[in-house]
This record gives structure tokens, sequence and C-alpha cells, in this order.
């Protein structure tokens, strides 16, 4: 039985509070749950309006099933193996702006507005120098938002009750911060008047947040069974950790018109929520993003097939325990007892997480989460960290596209994509890895230092291990690595 609202027997709407952009697995498994919860238990009364933020993306597929599907959620809870399913039902449609606009822009004018939730990736929230004044839609997140944010204070005549609490989710430092700078960017470059920047800043709420739920996503491999157990033909069907945290920075009365906690959810509204992100990103978003390319080389498919296994194991404890923990503020047993908790997360026996999942847009989410560990521990030590060197040199090798028997096909921002193939052409005409590995350090637009400049070791560790790797195997080379 296929699955919509009167299938499911779900006839009520809720009032579009909630302007989403995004419509992946992560968001509809992490806020979205969390949104129906409030809507069950705290009287929230909010819909969802997803926004598809790029050209392709699911929403015809949720429109076909009326914004319905189902979380099923697997973990330990108080010690115990728990598996649960979630219908949620507070997603009422879903636009696409490249083929909509109109419909997309004009909830601008919404009087049930409230609140604008994000996660574009950490390659959403960036400056595009062709985003102009007027175009349907501009191409970047942020200019989307700096063009919705002017019709809105057009519409309203600058009311100052009608800004919008703005919450992002994307794993960048200040993601909010981030998106406030740019917009304030645009609307200078395009002459907006000086009382929609102000407006902006006096009326709208830029919201950090910072979320962790492991999303491993779709579960192809058990579709048909799980189908079987929900009677339903889900195709928006995902699977999640039962654990779940979200950090938001804001003021109090955000809290107040937010009732996460009130619905029973892990929600902390902080004033600060730097030692959150930092332990948080280079932790778990750093063991994966650090460990997913010499996992893809040597033929491992997820993240507990890594952590299960001797030699990739030891690598992600050494890398976490050794290299991205030493350099960390905070008492190291504290430190220590986050780290096990992560790695005992990694475990799940119900989660099937997907290192091709995890590579997505994987140059940025490297620098993102593993550079700053890099950079950390050689100023501390003056040494170059064996792990982290080697996880970069992984990266590069994954780009080329293929590895002994294995084949790859990368995703990441096209530039990126193409300038890395160029990369790697070169390579195969020359057969040098040196001017490999310093053209893509030095030209790589993804890049936020000049690593050849910040750690000058760095260039030709990474090319000797892509030199190592090329010629004998990648788990010989990790096996160096650990006894180094």
């Amino acid at each position: 039985m296929k699955l919509n609202r009167t299938t499911a027997k779900r006839k009520n709407l809720y009032k579009e509070r909630i302007l989403q952009f995004g419509e992946g697995n992560f968001l509809r498994s992490f806020v979205d749950w969390m949104i129906d919860i409030m809507n069950e238990k705290a009287n929230f009364n909010s819909g969802v309006v997803v926004v598809q933020p790029i050209q392709s993306g699911m929403t015809d597929k949720i429109n076909e099933q009326e914004g319905l599907y189902h979380v099923c959620l697997r973990g330990m809870k108080d010690g115990k193996p728990i598996e649960e399913y979630r219908l949620i039902d507070c997603i009422q449609r879903a636009i696409n702006p490249y083929s909509s606009f109109e419909s997309y822009s004009s909830l601008a004018e919404s009087s049930d507005l409230r609140f604008i939730i994000s996660n574009t990736t950490e390659a959403g929230i960036a400056y595009n120098p062709t985003d102009q004044a007027g175009m349907t839609p501009p191409s970047s997140f942020p200019a989307k938002i700096t063009d919705f944010l002017y019709r809105r204070f057009k519409h309203f005549n600058g009311a100052t009750d009608k800004g919008l609490i703005l919450i992002c989710c994307e794993l960048i430092d200040h993601n909010a911060d981030k998106l406030k700078e740019i917009v304030t960017r645009y609307s200078k470059e395009w002459n907006l008047e000086p009382a929609f920047i102000a407006w902006v800043n006096q009326s709208c709420a830029f919201c950090n947040s910072l979320v962790d739920r492991i999303v491993p996503g779709f579960p192809k491999d058990e579709i048909t069974s799980m189908q079987k157990i929900l009677g339903y033909e889900d195709q928006l069907l995902t699977v999640g950790e039962y654990f779940h945290l979200w950090v938001i920075e804001a003021p109090k009365w955000v809290k107040d018109e937010f009732p996460a906690q009130e619905a029973g959810l892990d929600v902390r509204f902080v004033d600060d929520m730097t030692a959150y992100r930092e332990r948080k990103v280079r932790v778990l978003n750093g063991a994966h993003t650090g460990t997913v390319a010499i996992s893809l080389l040597s033929g491992i498919e997820t993240v507990r097939e890594s952590i299960e296994e001797p030699v990739i194991g030891a690598f992600m404890r050494k890398m976490i325990y050794e290299e991205v923990l030493l350099p960390l503020k905070g008492d190291p047993t504290d430190l220590k007892i986050f780290a096990d908790r992560i790695l005992e997360r990694f475990y799940n026996p119900y989660i099937r997480h997907q290192w091709t999942s995890i590579a997505l847009n994987s140059l940025s989410k490297w620098v993102t989460r593993d550079q700053p560990s890099l950079l950390d521990y050689y100023k501390k030590t003056h040494e170059l960290p064996p792990c982290l060197t080697l996880s970069l040199a992984a990266l590069l090798l994954f780009f080329r596209g293929h590895y002994k028997t294995l084949k790859f096909a990368p995703q990441d921002d096209e530039a990126n994509l193409i300038f890395m193939k160029k990369a790697w052409d070169t390579y195969e005409a020359n057969h040098s890895e040196t001017e490999l590995v310093n053209t893509i350090l030095k030209d790589g637009s993804w890049w936020t230092v000049n690593l050849s400049n910040e750690v000058p070791p760095l260039a030709n560790e990474v090319a000797r291990l892509i030199k190592t790797i090329l010629h004998n195997d990648i788990e010989s080379v990790v096996k160096t690595v650990l006894n180094s």
C-alpha cells in the first residue's frame, strides 16, 4: 500500500510556520522528527515547507507521499537494544524553487511563517559573486535567504514582529553568523536600503547550532522487510541512531518559542556552544571524514565494519586518542570519556552507516573536521600527526577514482571535481606525486589556509604516502603508521 495521508489516515494539517532548506535524510531524521514530537507533546502546531536547495533533489518524492514518511531509530537504551518506528507528518509540502520560484518566494509574505531551518552541507553557506538581485532563484543559499528576507521586509513594511528565527545545522563553525555575514554582504552589493539591513540585524535571530545524530539514511538493503513491518511502500523511510543532541546558541526568547525541552528532547539552548562544537566536530565527524577514504580504499563499506576491523579500528582509535584529543582544550579525563562514548556509538549493531554517504563533499568536510586537528597538533608538537596525514593522502587518492580493482565515484562540488580530475590527469602523464600534491595543496579552492606554508613538511609526506600506497597496499601503510 502506498503511503499518503489518505492511506495513513493523517488528515490534519499544520500551519506552515517553518521553512526548511534541505530535504535530505539528516534533516528528516533529526529536525523534522523533533518537530513532529513537539507537535504531539508540546502543542507546537507547526508545519514544515521543504525547499530543495539545489536543482536536483527529492521534491517530487516528498509530494507523492504528501509529506509523510517513517523514521526508524536503532540503538541502545538503558543498556538494551531498541528499535522504534515513527510516522512523521509535520512536512506539509516540498517546493523546488528552480521550477516553482513564485510558490517558494511567496512564502515570504506568510504571516504564519516564523522559522527558517537549514542544512545545505558545509559547502552551502558560501558567497557566490555571480548571484544578483532579481534572479529566480539565485544559486547560493545565502543569496536565496537575502532575496527571501527582502521580500518579507517589503511586504510587511519592515514590521519588527515579522522577523524570522533562522537556525543553521550546517557543520561549519558559527554557521548562522557566517550566513548573516553573507546576507549583509549581498544586501550592500545589491544596494538594498539600510533599513532592511537594520531589520535583519534587529528583528531576525540568526542562531548557530550543533547537531548530533548518526543517520545512515535510506535502508536499501532492508527496505523490503521494513516496508512489510510498516505495511506501506515508503520510499522516504530513513534510519538513524537512537542518540540525539541539538545545541542551539540563541536568546532566551527563542527557547520560549521552540518548546523542544518541554517535549522531552535533548535540545540545549546555550550562550556559547564553542566547547560543544569543537569536541563533537573534531571527534565524531573528524573520525568519520578522517577514516572514510582509508576505509573505501580498503574495500570496507560501513563505519561499524571499519571499527571492528583490527587494522582500521586501531587506526581510528589512534587518530582520536593520540592526535585529535591531544591539542583539544578541556579536562583530559572528560575528553577521553566523550571519545569513549563516540566510539561506542560506532559499534551500534543496528546502524549500517555507509562510507559512500560520508564521502559526499569530503574535501570541504576534511577542511572543517580534520584540518584544525592537524594544524593544532603540529603547532603543539612540531611534528606531523601520522594518522591525520595519512587520512589526507588517502582522501586525495580517493579522488583519482580507482585503486587496485576498486572504482569510486566521488561526489563533491563540480568545480572541485574538475580541479581534482585535471590534477590526476596530469599525474597519469608524468607520475610525479610531488607535483600532484603541491598543485592540490596550493591551488585547491576549498582550503581555508595554505597548508604548505602552515605545515612545511606536509606536502612531501603526503606525496610519499600516496606513492607508497600506490606501489604497495593501503593496509600495509596503515600498519606502518600504527607502529610509528
